[in-house]
């Protein structure tokens, strides 16, 4: 496939990633084993598994672990919700 750094999806979804980190640095100190490590470990999983796809050696691997990757970002944004209901992130951010 190449170089996944070269995948706009990649790399927006890497700087999704580091943001995530920042975003939930501010979480309460108690979250730190629920929805911080969640939010963290969901977000992470999407630019990993897109790099992980693109170096199977097929475009179906890469279909295949984008399909991952769309799931990790679904639960992402249940816990973006669910941190914005909770008073953890306003719904700016």
């Amino acid at each position: 496939m190449g170089d996944f750094r070269k995948l706009s999806v990649w790399q927006k979804s890497y700087q999704l990633t580091l943001k995530m980190y920042r975003l939930t640095g501010s979480f309460p100190k108690e979250e730190v084993f629920g929805i911080t490590s969640q939010m963290r470990r969901a977000a992470a999983s999407i630019p990993a598994n897109i790099a992980e796809g693109s170096g199977r050696g097929g475009d179906q691997e890469l279909r295949r672990f984008c399909q991952i990757a769309l799931g990790s970002a679904n639960e992402l944004e249940f816990f973006a919700m669910l941190s914005r209901d909770l008073g953890y992130l306003d719904a700016q951010q």
